[in-house]
């Protein structure tokens, strides 16, 4: 269960809950031993000899041997850990629960406006599940297996939040924000939709600007602009706005919808997963949710 809220300080965060087959004790370790995390965490983490408040915490992660730091805020055995890993934070929980344990996983975003760090939300959790998945069949005694299906994976709770809504800001303007995890930019610039015959190049800075004027019925009336950022800790997001006429405003729906499946098959195309175009029901259902 994967539980989105915001903390009284404004930020996004995600929890994660599992029910354990294994005494808390034995939770604990496999949750603070260095060791025992390698088995599961997304990176090798080193610890503190004597683990403490403020004590240092590196995470290295073994393909590519990035380091990052962090610190422990909180460090009560057998029941709670949490330190930050950059500027955000993590908590883990562990208690008893019949004759074995439960656990609580959180990330607070701490990193950049609210707004955007929520975008990553479906792409946190579904690595963190991926990770507890790995957790618990180790204190199982199996294997871990790392999931091949990241894109189904994190469509559905990118659906789940409602990160892949487009909205219409307070002048009319359509715009659409999605996480699209590391592709290369230049991969997210070479399939971003082009402008129709007809339409004119307003900018064009490979790979972070691409706008251009938009038609109806064969004449300019409005402008979409594709915006793609890079950004070294949280990955690849795109932009996407398309100004819209007040006299084109019962076009809404159905612009929003035509952008909402855009968006959709530009994020599987960086997962090299193309998608059948939408039928004409899930546009339907699409287009009614834009009305409403």
């Amino acid at each position: 269960m994967a539980i989105l809220r915001t903390t009284p300080a404004g930020r996004p965060s995600v929890t994660l809950e599992r029910t354990l087959a294994h005494p808390p004790e034995k939770v604990w370790r496999a949750v603070t031993s260095p060791e025992e995390l390698a088995h599961w965490f997304p990176a090798a983490v080193t610890l503190p000899d004597a683990p403490a408040p403020g004590g240092k915490i590196t995470f290295t992660f073994t393909e590519t041997g990035d380091v990052s730091e962090g610190e422990i805020v909180g460090y009560q055995p057998p029941e709670v850990f949490e330190f930050t890993w950059n500027s955000d934070l993590i908590r883990i929980e562990v208690s008893a629960e019949g004759t074995g344990s439960k656990l609580a996983f959180t990330h607070v975003f701490n990193r950049g406006e609210p707004d955007i760090a929520l975008l990553g939300a479906g792409r946190h959790v579904t690595g963190w599940v991926a990770c507890l998945d790995s957790l618990e069949a180790t204190l199982d005694g199996r294997t871990p297996e790392l999931p091949t299906d990241w894109h189904a994976r994190m469509v559905r709770y990118v659906e789940e939040f409602g990160l892949e809504n487009g909205e219409v800001l307070d002048d009319g303007t359509i715009r659409f924000r999605r996480d699209l995890v590391w592709p290369p930019a230049e991969d997210v610039w070479n399939r971003l939709p082009q402008p129709e015959d007809g339409a004119e190049v307003l900018e064009s800075r490979s790979p972070e600007v691409l706008a251009y004027t938009w038609l109806h019925d064969g004449k300019p009336a409005g402008r979409v602009q594709w915006e793609v950022t890079a950004d070294p800790l949280d990955g690849v997001r795109v932009e996407l706005t398309q100004t819209v006429p007040a006299e084109l405003a019962d076009q809404l729906p159905d612009l929003l919808t035509a952008r909402h499946e855009q968006l959709n098959a530009l994020f599987a195309g960086t997962f090299k997963v193309e998608l059948e175009p939408w039928g004409e029901e899930r546009r339907a259902a699409v287009r009614r949710r834009y009305s409403s």
